[in-house]
């Protein structure tokens, strides 16, 4: 046992950083604006049969450590046995010490299993028998650990072509609401085969409307706008290298369009424009419908082509991009506050060298209609750890507005990644703590406190809408 690592002050370097933190964060509700967690797991209530089941299955960061840890990918993805990969997995973790995966791996035995043993090959196996076993009590289905964490909405992430019923079987859910993210990357990923077309065809029976012409595209898409945000929808997301811009024509762009249904390749220019024509028609949609618009930019993605071929993206083998972001990204905002059809916008980077280029972009298109209209968005992905937040939380600081800030997300497949909000919480109260104690800010609890309960959970909660 070490009762000594994961304390009630864990982060907490001050004493007016733990009075925030356990007055005012500790038992704020959860907003989860941005997931990909299973709507089937949570609309059926799912019961893990084993630890590694929740926690090994689809997590690609704990892949990414065990690989270069020299752990064999039997024991990642492969053949091997659910007690055998946590035991790697465990081997592992002693290794992690200054990741963050070090501290998400104690804060989730901790939180939701009362386990203070540090995990190691040698406390391996009666950590895996006793958590498996917890498992199968009623409460430790789905639904019950979000109920441990005080989840009270849930944003999954949902293709165009999702029918959304089981958001539907939750609509009655008095404790948890799960809303439905609208995510339309395939409507704009071309591609020189048949795969695009079979998207297409795909979305065109989803809607009911024939796709044979860019009109018809905006016509289906539109009419799937309507269907999520009939189904509590108030948020799309999207995923992209960069911004595209462009000054091609919508004639220009159907003919680029149908070029592409056919299976023919498009030059990177053409790529763009299309892409752009595109996502713009999406994006004055979201403004119509009072949504708000979300974008994770800047991966490199399906970097090695072998373990592509072999486990398929989203394994652990996309990394950090360093594509040019700034000009397109003005010039796409613009183009949309042109016509005042500019939605609620929350940006997203995972190059760091791009901070202050993203805080400072979304004061631009700020118009004073909404607090926050455009937002940047909590660390992601590689970033979403304690220097990536203090990093981020910082330079929002300096270049904008911390307090209306809609703070953290999950971001996460595992339902057990929910104290990736408490760990946000502590480092935002020792932030604001550590200025309190250097003079930087007055010592006035409730008007700190008051900022920190916006941020963890007010702010988003009215942004939204929900």
């Amino acid at each position: 046992m070490n009762p000594t690592f994961i304390t009630e002050d864990f982060l907490l370097q001050s004493e007016e950083a733990k009075q925030l933190y356990h007055k005012h964060a500790k038992n704020a509700s959860i907003v989860d604006y941005h997931n990909h967690l299973s709507p089937k797991d949570i609309a059926e209530n799912r019961q893990f049969s084993d630890l590694t089941e929740i926690w090994l299955e689809g997590d690609h960061y704990k892949w990414r450590a065990m690989r270069i840890n020299g752990i064999d990918e039997r024991y990642c993805t492969g053949n091997a046995t659910p007690e055998e990969k946590f035991v790697k997995w465990a081997e592992t973790v002693p290794k992690t010490m200054r990741n963050p995966l070090y501290h998400w791996t104690h804060l989730e035995l901790q939180r939701y299993f009362g386990v203070t043993e540090l995990l190691n090959g040698r406390s391996a196996r009666k950590i895996y028998e006793d958590c498996s076993n917890m498992l199968q009590r009623e409460d430790f289905r789905v639904q019950g650990l979000l109920a441990k964490m005080k989840a009270e909405v849930v944003c999954t992430t949902d293709d165009p072509c999702d029918d959304l019923h089981y958001h539907e079987e939750m609509q009655s859910s008095k404790t948890l609401k799960m809303l439905p993210t609208f995510r339309p990357d395939k409507a704009y990923t071309f591609a020189g085969s048949t795969s695009y077309a079979a998207y297409v065809q795909k979305l065109a029976e989803a809607s009911s409307v024939n796709i044979s012409s860019l009109q018809g595209l905006f016509t289906a898409l539109e009419n799937r706008v309507n269907y999520f945000h009939d189904h509590g929808c108030r948020a799309a997301d999207h995923g992209l290298e960069t911004l595209p811009f462009s000054n091609i024509t919508e004639k220009e762009a159907g003919k680029l369009f149908v070029q592409a249904l056919e299976g023919h390749p498009l030059t990177t220019a053409e790529a763009v424009g299309l892409r752009f024509i595109i996502l713009s028609h999406l994006s004055t949609l979201y403004h119509s419908k009072g949504w708000v618009q979300q974008f994770h930019l800047g991966a490199l993605r399906n970097n090695n082509d072998r373990m592509l071929r072999e486990l398929g993206p989203d394994t652990g083998f996309d990394s950090i991009g360093d594509f040019p972001q700034a000009q397109t990204m003005a010039r796409y905002f613009n183009h949309l506050d042109s016509s005042n059809q500019l939605a609620k916008t929350i940006l997203y980077n995972l190059n760091p060298a791009d901070n202050e280029l993203f805080a400072t972009m979304t004061g631009n298109f700020n118009d004073g209609t909404t607090a926050g209209k455009m937002q940047w968005g909590s660390g992601w992905w590689y970033l979403d750890q304690k220097d990536g937040m203090e990093k981020q939380m910082n330079t929002l600081s300096n270049m904008g507005l911390l307090s209306v800030f809609v703070g953290m997300v999950t971001d996460s497949r595992s339902f057990l990644s929910f104290p990736r909000h408490e760990y946000f919480r502590r480092i935002l109260c020792n932030l604001i703590g550590e200025d309190v104690k250097n003079g930087e800010l007055p010592n006035d609890m409730a008007l700190l406190g008051q900022m920190v309960e916006d941020v963890c959970y007010n702010n988003a909660k009215t942004y939204f809408g929900f």
